[in-house]
Protein backbone atom coordinates (compact mmCIF):
# COMPACT_ATOMS: atom_id res chain seq x y z
CA UNK A 1 0.00 0.00 0.00
CA UNK A 2 1.19 3.48 -0.71
CA UNK A 3 2.85 5.02 2.33
CA UNK A 4 1.12 8.33 1.81
CA UNK A 5 -2.36 6.76 1.76
CA UNK A 6 -1.60 4.83 4.95
CA UNK A 7 -0.58 8.03 6.70
CA UNK A 8 -3.79 9.79 5.67
CA UNK A 9 -5.97 6.90 6.91
CA UNK A 10 -4.12 6.78 10.25
CA UNK A 11 -4.57 10.53 10.81
CA UNK A 12 -8.29 10.29 10.01
CA UNK A 13 -8.71 7.43 12.46
CA UNK A 14 -6.99 9.36 15.23
CA UNK A 15 -9.08 12.45 14.56
CA UNK A 16 -12.34 10.44 14.64
CA UNK A 17 -11.41 8.85 17.98
CA UNK A 18 -10.63 12.28 19.46
CA UNK A 19 -13.91 13.73 18.16
CA UNK A 20 -15.92 10.82 19.60
CA UNK A 21 -14.28 11.29 22.97
CA UNK A 22 -15.05 15.02 23.00
CA UNK A 23 -18.70 14.38 22.07
CA UNK A 24 -18.97 11.76 24.82
CA UNK A 25 -17.59 14.17 27.40
CA UNK A 26 -19.95 16.94 26.30
CA UNK A 27 -23.07 14.73 26.43
CA UNK A 28 -22.06 13.28 29.81
CA UNK A 29 -21.62 16.76 31.25
CA UNK A 30 -25.11 17.77 30.14
CA UNK A 31 -26.70 14.63 31.63
CA UNK A 32 -24.93 15.21 34.92
CA UNK A 33 -26.09 18.81 34.97
CA UNK A 34 -29.71 17.81 34.28
CA UNK A 35 -29.79 15.19 37.08
CA UNK A 36 -30.84 16.87 40.37
CA UNK A 37 -28.51 16.39 43.26
CA UNK A 38 -29.78 15.44 46.73
CA UNK A 39 -30.69 18.59 48.59
CA UNK A 40 -31.31 17.32 52.12
CA UNK A 41 -31.79 14.35 54.41
CA UNK A 42 -35.41 14.07 55.55
CA UNK A 43 -37.46 11.55 57.51
CA UNK A 44 -39.54 9.13 55.39
CA UNK A 45 -41.83 6.31 56.46
CA UNK A 46 -40.19 2.88 56.53
CA UNK A 47 -43.63 1.20 56.39
CA UNK A 48 -47.30 2.12 56.11
CA UNK A 49 -48.36 4.12 59.17
CA UNK A 50 -52.09 4.10 59.95
CA UNK A 51 -53.96 6.81 61.81
CA UNK A 52 -53.37 6.59 65.56
CA UNK A 53 -49.99 4.81 65.28
CA UNK A 54 -47.38 5.88 67.82
CA UNK A 55 -44.10 6.30 65.90
CA UNK A 56 -40.99 4.43 67.07
CA UNK A 57 -37.42 4.35 65.76
CA UNK A 58 -38.04 1.51 63.29
CA UNK A 59 -41.07 3.17 61.71
CA UNK A 60 -39.16 6.09 60.15
CA UNK A 61 -35.79 6.35 58.43
CA UNK A 62 -33.65 9.21 57.14
CA UNK A 63 -33.24 9.34 53.35
CA UNK A 64 -31.84 11.69 50.72
CA UNK A 65 -34.52 13.87 49.13
CA UNK A 66 -34.17 15.10 45.56
CA UNK A 67 -35.67 18.45 44.69
CA UNK A 68 -37.41 21.00 46.90
CA UNK A 69 -37.89 19.95 50.50
CA UNK A 70 -41.62 19.47 51.39
CA UNK A 71 -43.15 22.03 53.71
CA UNK A 72 -42.94 20.86 57.31
CA UNK A 73 -40.56 17.97 56.57
CA UNK A 74 -38.72 16.59 59.59
CA UNK A 75 -34.96 16.93 59.10
CA UNK A 76 -33.66 15.41 62.34
CA UNK A 77 -34.14 12.10 64.13
CA UNK A 78 -35.48 13.70 67.28
CA UNK A 79 -38.46 15.26 65.53
CA UNK A 80 -40.72 12.19 65.21
CA UNK A 81 -40.28 9.59 68.04
CA UNK A 82 -43.31 9.01 70.30
CA UNK A 83 -45.65 11.14 68.20
CA UNK A 84 -49.03 9.92 66.97
CA UNK A 85 -50.05 9.76 63.30
CA UNK A 86 -53.16 11.81 62.53
CA UNK A 87 -53.12 11.23 58.74
CA UNK A 88 -52.15 8.00 56.99
CA UNK A 89 -48.54 7.90 55.77
CA UNK A 90 -47.43 5.30 53.23
CA UNK A 91 -44.00 3.72 52.89
CA UNK A 92 -41.49 6.06 51.26
CA UNK A 93 -43.56 9.20 51.84
CA UNK A 94 -41.99 12.12 53.75
CA UNK A 95 -43.05 12.48 57.37
CA UNK A 96 -44.23 16.06 57.80
CA UNK A 97 -45.09 17.90 60.98
CA UNK A 98 -48.72 18.50 60.02
CA UNK A 99 -49.35 14.74 59.72
CA UNK A 100 -48.22 14.06 63.27
CA UNK A 101 -49.83 14.88 66.59
CA UNK A 102 -48.12 17.45 68.84
CA UNK A 103 -45.31 16.20 71.04
CA UNK A 104 -46.52 14.64 74.26
CA UNK A 105 -50.08 13.99 73.04
CA UNK A 106 -49.38 10.32 72.35
CA UNK A 107 -51.12 8.17 69.79
CA UNK A 108 -54.49 6.55 69.40
CA UNK A 109 -57.83 8.17 68.68
CA UNK A 110 -57.28 11.19 70.94
CA UNK A 111 -54.44 12.42 68.73
CA UNK A 112 -56.75 12.69 65.71
CA UNK A 113 -59.29 15.01 67.37
CA UNK A 114 -58.87 18.64 66.21
CA UNK A 115 -58.87 21.39 68.85
CA UNK A 116 -62.39 22.41 69.87
CA UNK A 117 -63.97 19.14 68.71
CA UNK A 118 -65.00 15.99 70.55
CA UNK A 119 -65.18 12.27 69.76
CA UNK A 120 -68.55 10.89 70.85
CA UNK A 121 -69.14 7.12 70.91
CA UNK A 122 -72.47 5.87 69.56
CA UNK A 123 -73.61 2.25 69.88
CA UNK A 124 -75.02 0.82 66.66
CA UNK A 125 -76.49 -2.52 65.65
CA UNK A 126 -74.52 -5.46 64.25
CA UNK A 127 -75.59 -4.79 60.67
CA UNK A 128 -73.98 -1.36 60.75
CA UNK A 129 -70.82 -2.57 62.49
CA UNK A 130 -70.08 -6.00 61.06
CA UNK A 131 -71.05 -5.25 57.47
CA UNK A 132 -68.59 -2.34 57.24
CA UNK A 133 -71.41 0.14 56.82
CA UNK A 134 -69.32 2.93 58.35
CA UNK A 135 -65.53 3.25 58.24
CA UNK A 136 -63.24 6.11 59.34
CA UNK A 137 -63.54 9.17 57.11
CA UNK A 138 -67.13 8.59 55.98
CA UNK A 139 -69.93 11.09 56.51
CA UNK A 140 -73.23 10.11 58.10
CA UNK A 141 -76.54 11.56 59.31
CA UNK A 142 -77.83 10.66 62.77
CA UNK A 143 -81.53 9.71 63.01
CA UNK A 144 -83.39 9.18 66.28
CA UNK A 145 -86.75 7.53 66.92
CA UNK A 146 -88.95 7.47 70.00
CA UNK A 147 -92.04 8.90 71.62
CA UNK A 148 -91.61 12.65 72.29
CA UNK A 149 -92.37 13.88 75.82
CA UNK A 150 -96.06 14.76 76.03
CA UNK A 151 -96.66 13.27 72.62
CA UNK A 152 -99.95 11.86 71.48
CA UNK A 153 -100.03 8.10 71.93
CA UNK A 154 -102.38 7.81 68.97
CA UNK A 155 -99.77 9.24 66.58
CA UNK A 156 -97.12 6.78 67.79
CA UNK A 157 -93.31 7.25 67.81
CA UNK A 158 -91.57 9.93 65.79
CA UNK A 159 -88.49 9.70 63.56
CA UNK A 160 -86.29 12.80 63.30
CA UNK A 161 -82.92 13.74 61.79
CA UNK A 162 -80.84 14.94 64.75
CA UNK A 163 -77.43 15.68 63.13
CA UNK A 164 -76.26 15.88 59.52
CA UNK A 165 -72.91 15.55 57.72
CA UNK A 166 -70.98 14.13 60.69
CA UNK A 167 -67.50 12.62 60.18
CA UNK A 168 -66.74 9.10 61.41
CA UNK A 169 -63.47 8.85 63.37
CA UNK A 170 -63.44 5.12 64.06
CA UNK A 171 -65.64 2.04 64.12
CA UNK A 172 -65.02 -1.07 66.17
CA UNK A 173 -66.14 -3.43 68.91
CA UNK A 174 -66.42 -2.60 72.58
CA UNK A 175 -67.14 -4.87 75.54
CA UNK A 176 -69.85 -4.05 78.05
CA UNK A 177 -72.00 -5.93 80.56
CA UNK A 178 -75.56 -7.01 79.87
CA UNK A 179 -78.44 -7.00 82.36
CA UNK A 180 -77.12 -10.19 83.96
CA UNK A 181 -73.62 -8.79 84.35
CA UNK A 182 -72.11 -10.93 81.58
CA UNK A 183 -69.70 -9.34 79.09
CA UNK A 184 -71.04 -8.88 75.58
CA UNK A 185 -69.77 -7.26 72.42
CA UNK A 186 -71.21 -3.93 71.30
CA UNK A 187 -70.60 -2.21 67.98
CA UNK A 188 -69.41 1.35 68.63
CA UNK A 189 -68.84 4.21 66.19
CA UNK A 190 -66.95 7.36 67.23
CA UNK A 191 -68.24 10.54 65.61
CA UNK A 192 -66.41 13.88 65.39
CA UNK A 193 -68.78 16.50 66.82
CA UNK A 194 -68.79 19.83 68.61
CA UNK A 195 -69.37 19.98 72.40
CA UNK A 196 -73.02 20.98 71.86
CA UNK A 197 -73.56 18.11 69.44
CA UNK A 198 -71.91 15.74 71.92
CA UNK A 199 -74.55 16.67 74.52
CA UNK A 200 -77.34 15.92 72.04
CA UNK A 201 -75.83 12.57 71.10
CA UNK A 202 -75.30 11.56 74.73
CA UNK A 203 -78.92 12.32 75.62
CA UNK A 204 -80.23 10.63 72.48
CA UNK A 205 -78.18 7.47 73.21
CA UNK A 206 -79.86 7.09 76.59
CA UNK A 207 -83.44 8.04 75.69
CA UNK A 208 -83.99 7.11 72.02
CA UNK A 209 -82.98 4.64 69.35
CA UNK A 210 -80.17 5.89 67.06
CA UNK A 211 -79.75 5.00 63.40
CA UNK A 212 -76.88 6.11 61.14
CA UNK A 213 -77.46 6.72 57.43
CA UNK A 214 -74.59 7.04 54.98
CA UNK A 215 -74.26 10.12 52.77
CA UNK A 216 -72.03 11.25 49.91
CA UNK A 217 -68.94 12.98 51.35
CA UNK A 218 -69.21 15.62 48.60
CA UNK A 219 -72.80 16.46 49.60
CA UNK A 220 -72.65 19.27 52.17
CA UNK A 221 -76.27 20.35 51.90
CA UNK A 222 -78.18 20.50 55.18
CA UNK A 223 -81.86 19.60 54.78
CA UNK A 224 -84.58 20.99 57.01
CA UNK A 225 -86.81 18.00 57.75
CA UNK A 226 -89.79 18.24 60.15
CA UNK A 227 -89.70 14.55 61.08
CA UNK A 228 -92.16 11.72 60.50
CA UNK A 229 -94.68 10.20 62.90
CA UNK A 230 -96.11 6.70 62.75
CA UNK A 231 -99.60 7.88 61.86
CA UNK A 232 -98.20 9.50 58.69
CA UNK A 233 -97.41 6.03 57.34
CA UNK A 234 -101.06 4.98 57.51
CA UNK A 235 -102.74 8.31 56.89
CA UNK A 236 -104.70 8.26 53.65
CA UNK A 237 -104.10 11.96 53.15
CA UNK A 238 -100.41 11.23 52.58
CA UNK A 239 -101.04 8.32 50.21
CA UNK A 240 -100.46 8.99 46.49
CA UNK A 241 -103.50 9.37 44.30
CA UNK A 242 -104.46 6.19 42.41
CA UNK A 243 -103.27 6.01 38.83
CA UNK A 244 -106.03 5.49 36.25
CA UNK A 245 -105.41 2.92 33.56
CA UNK A 246 -107.37 1.72 30.55
CA UNK A 247 -108.56 -1.88 30.85
CA UNK A 248 -110.07 -4.06 28.10
CA UNK A 249 -113.77 -4.52 28.22
CA UNK A 250 -114.78 -6.97 30.90
CA UNK A 251 -111.35 -7.02 32.64
CA UNK A 252 -111.27 -3.70 34.44
CA UNK A 253 -113.04 -2.84 37.66
CA UNK A 254 -116.80 -2.52 37.24
CA UNK A 255 -118.40 0.82 37.93
CA UNK A 256 -121.04 0.83 40.66
CA UNK A 257 -124.66 0.58 39.45
CA UNK A 258 -126.59 3.84 39.28
CA UNK A 259 -128.62 4.69 42.33
CA UNK A 260 -132.35 3.88 42.04
CA UNK A 261 -134.57 6.57 43.48
CA UNK A 262 -138.17 5.54 44.48
CA UNK A 263 -140.98 6.97 42.40
CA UNK A 264 -143.14 9.57 44.08
CA UNK A 265 -146.42 8.19 45.47
CA UNK A 266 -149.49 8.46 43.18
CA UNK A 267 -152.49 10.13 44.78
CA UNK A 268 -155.72 8.38 43.74
CA UNK A 269 -158.74 10.66 43.88
CA UNK A 270 -162.04 8.99 44.93
CA UNK A 271 -164.51 8.39 42.08
CA UNK A 272 -167.64 10.52 41.91
CA UNK A 273 -170.71 8.67 43.34
CA UNK A 274 -173.21 7.27 40.81
CA UNK A 275 -176.67 8.92 40.81
CA UNK A 276 -180.05 7.35 39.84
CA UNK A 277 -183.54 8.92 39.54
CA UNK A 278 -186.85 7.45 40.83
CA UNK A 279 -190.26 8.71 39.58
CA UNK A 280 -192.78 9.10 42.41
CA UNK A 281 -196.59 9.15 41.60
CA UNK A 282 -198.79 10.56 44.32
CA UNK A 283 -202.29 10.64 42.80
CA UNK A 284 -202.24 13.09 40.00
CA UNK A 285 -198.99 14.57 41.24
CA UNK A 286 -195.81 13.27 39.74
CA UNK A 287 -192.32 13.99 41.14
CA UNK A 288 -188.78 12.69 40.87
CA UNK A 289 -186.36 11.76 43.63
CA UNK A 290 -182.57 11.35 43.11
CA UNK A 291 -180.45 8.90 45.13
CA UNK A 292 -176.68 8.19 45.11
CA UNK A 293 -175.56 4.62 44.46
CA UNK A 294 -173.07 3.32 47.09
CA UNK A 295 -169.50 2.69 45.77
CA UNK A 296 -168.81 -0.91 44.98
CA UNK A 297 -172.44 -1.90 44.46
CA UNK A 298 -174.12 -2.33 41.15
Amino acid sequence: MNRRILLIVSCALVLSVCASYLVYRAVGAKVSAAKPAPTAQIAVAARDLAVGTLIHEGDVKMAAWLGPVPVGAILTRDGYPNRGVISSIYAGEPVTDNRLAPKGSGGGLAATIPPGMRACAVKVNEVVGDAGFVVPGMRVDVLISGVPPGGNSIEGPKERTLLQNIQVLSAGTNFQQDQEGKPEQAQVVNLLVTPAQAELLSLASNETHIQLVLRNPMDNQISGLPGTILSDLYDGAHAPAPVRSDHPAGTGPKSPPPAIHPAPPVVVEPAAPLMYTVDVLNGSVRSQAKFSRPVGKQ
